[in-house]
């Protein structure tokens, strides 16, 4: 007996051993194959240089624009469920617009931004002016669209001459608008909501605990997005030499919603100047054979022209062997702990980004560019306390606040030496979130009792059960903690008093050109201008900047070329969305069952179309 189970014993363990050797080969094997396909042709593909004399470049970006490029640990999920994991780093978009306004071989640039959206409207400002110098450069800018929104028509408005298809779209609808408020809600369904935030302007909760937007809500809300719709608007009209009000105009009348046949819109948009005139696609292709030349090489009969794709292949990169370095680490998304993905700032990939900096000995200073809304405590504390072991080390810091950086984007600027922040960031709302919804209203409705033995008070608490007196406190002085400790580290960046952080404070959320009047911004500029003052301050004569970020792992690399190059499906993307959302829920029942207080603006995000 013995003898036979030694021999199954052997001959089990042979057959594990066996088809992981399969296993493994069969992996070589696919991998070997995957990596001949996939980079074999990319290699072919890069070395073909495409000669750009006389072509019109054509700049259709797909995607949105962002300040860093990060990749998601949901690559294929968000790739299997249809997601756009797209990205534009917004020095590239820059770069290529600028090297096209110095090229004498390009003739004209074509720009469609109808697939492209951006990180928010300081983002999409910044591109627009770039569009505009390139046309002031005296290089023939034409924009052509089967709809315009926005955001594209933002860009559009910069370009020499718009033309729209005859049965397209044109949407100028501006930014703003509503948000679901669902005390009645809570209460219909028996829930209780408690709401310990600090800062009377803290409005993060607010759609929780009320039926409608608080009167201080809605006054931070049009000192924010007056300011940026003015200077978009201003944009549109000195772009096409109209008045203001034109562009008001439209935008209050001449409203679309379906994304084609906006006849009206159209006829009133030619009328009023906002665009030139209408071609289909066979008369837009022949105008631009007439204008720049048939392309003799192409297929098809067509104009020539160059993809932004290519020809951004061909330029030169500027490039310091300097020795001195200036780190460029960014914070885009929501701060949470954890690792960085796309929408997320996660505090233990930006740590290491900071860390790798610091002990780099070569890092002669920091230029933080934070991009977010805020998010966790810990995750905040996590990266101020790196920044802080930086500057032991004599490192300068400076902060470049982009299109957002407020609450916790305010929390993790504090180390710095030196703010900067563009005209239209949105920063502030130095107070804390923290809201927790009760159901034991609604467990007693529908007959759910609960009993237990405990060896403490609270042991047992959940959400199913009350809130009481000492509990409340306990919630209370929780967040009047947090709230203290940040206007604490806030009046000791700024030198200024505790009091004179709390006037400001509150939750309250500013434009940086007013910020900069009550002094939580040192100087309105640009992410250059955060690299030049830098160096300045480090006193480096040669310098190069490092851009920190994640790196996509290998095979993230190899799907993303397969899906890219070779129009490779996943599956069902069906299956996929759904468990997708099934995963948003038991994210969103976590949440509740372990309350946090958050330093987050949610509310101060510019949605733009």
């Amino acid at each position: 007996m013995n003898q036979i189970k030694s021999i199954f014993s052997w001959l089990n363990g042979f057959l594990k051993k066996a088809r992981i050797i399969m296993l493994n080969i069969a992996t070589a094997i696919v991998l070997i194959f995957f990596i001949i396909l996939i980079f074999v042709p990319i290699t072919s593909v890069k070395s073909e240089v495409k000669d750009v004399s006389g072509r019109v470049l054509f700049i259709d970006p797909v995607g949105t624009v962002v300040d860093q490029e990060v990749f998601s640990s949901d690559f294929l999920l968000d790739i299997a469920a249809g997601s756009s994991t797209e990205q534009i780093q917004t020095r590239d978009l820059i770069q290529l617009i600028r090297a096209a306004g110095k090229d004498e071989d390009i003739p004209a640039v074509l720009i469609d931004f109808s697939s492209t959206s951006f990180a928010g409207p300081t983002t999409a400002i910044n591109i627009a002016k770039e569009i505009k110098a390139l046309r002031d450069s005296g290089k023939k800018v034409i924009a052509f669209n089967d709809r315009l929104s926005t955001t594209s028509y933002l860009m559009a408005s910069q370009a020499s001459e718009i033309w729209l298809h005859p049965v397209g779209s044109i949407n100028i609808r501006g930014i703003g608008g509503v948000r679901a408020y669902q005390k009645e809600l809570y209460e219909n369904l028996k829930i209780n909501f408690h709401n310990y935030s600090q800062g009377d302007f803290k409005s993060a909760v607010e759609s929780n605990t009320r039926t409608k937007m608080s009167e201080k809500d809605k006054m931070q809300r049009e000192n924010l997005l007056n300011p940026i719709w003015y200077e978009m608007k201003s944009l549109m009209a000195q772009g096409r030499g109209i008045e203001l009000d034109d562009i008001q105009s439209f935008a209050d009348e001449y409203v679309g919603f379906f994304g084609e046949a906006e006849i009206g819109n159209i006829a009133y948009a030619k009328e009023k100047n906002i665009i030139d005139g209408i071609k289909s696609f066979p008369e837009f292709r022949q105008y631009m054979i007439e204008e720049f030349g048939l392309d003799k090489e192409a297929k098809t009969e067509t104009y020539k022209t160059i993809s932004y794709d290519d020809y951004k292949k061909q330029i030169n990169e500027d490039y310091s062997n300097s020795e001195n370095q200036i780190a460029l680490i960014t914070v885009e998304g929501v701060i949470m702990e954890g690792d960085i993905i796309q929408g997320i700032a996660g505090a233990n990939g930006i740590v290491k980004q900071i860390r790798s900096a610091h002990e780099d000995e070569n890092t002669k200073a920091i230029v933080f560019r934070v991009n977010s809304p805020g998010g966790s405590v810990i995750a905040s504390e996590m990266m101020r306390d790196e920044l802080i072991a930086a500057k032991r080390k004599g490192i300068n810091v400076i902060v470049s606040m982009g299109d957002y950086a407020a609450s916790g984007g305010v929390y993790i600027s504090t180390p710095a030496d030196y703010i900067f922040a563009e005209p239209t960031t949105i920063t502030g709302s130095i107070g804390v979130a923290i809201a927790l919804p009760t159901f034991e209203n609604a467990m007693d409705y529908v007959g759910v009792n609960f009993d237990g033995v405990y060896t403490s008070k609270y042991a047992g608490w959940d959400p199913t059960q009350a809130i009481d007196d000492d509990l409340d406190k306990i919630f209370a002085s929780w967040g009047a903690d947090v709230y203290d400790r940040f206007i604490n580290f806030v009046a000791e960046s700024r030198s200024q008093s505790y009091q004179e952080i709390k006037d400001i404070a509150g939750g309250r959320v500013w434009i940086a050109t007013s910020a900069k009047e009550i002094g939580l911004v040192d100087e309105i500029g640009g992410i250059n201008d955060a690299i030049t003052y830098a160096a300045k301050i480090s006193e480096l004569e040669d310098y190069k900047v490092q851009y920190y970020s994640e790196a996509p792992s290998p095979e993230e690399l190899i799907i993303k070329e397969l899906i890219e190059n070779f129009d490779v499906s996943l599956g069902n993307t069906e299956v996929f969305s759904a468990l997708n959302g099934l995963a948003s829920l038991y994210e969103t029942l976590m949440g509740i069952q372990q309350p946090k207080a958050l330093l987050t603006c949610n509310d101060c995000l510019v949605n733009l179309d």
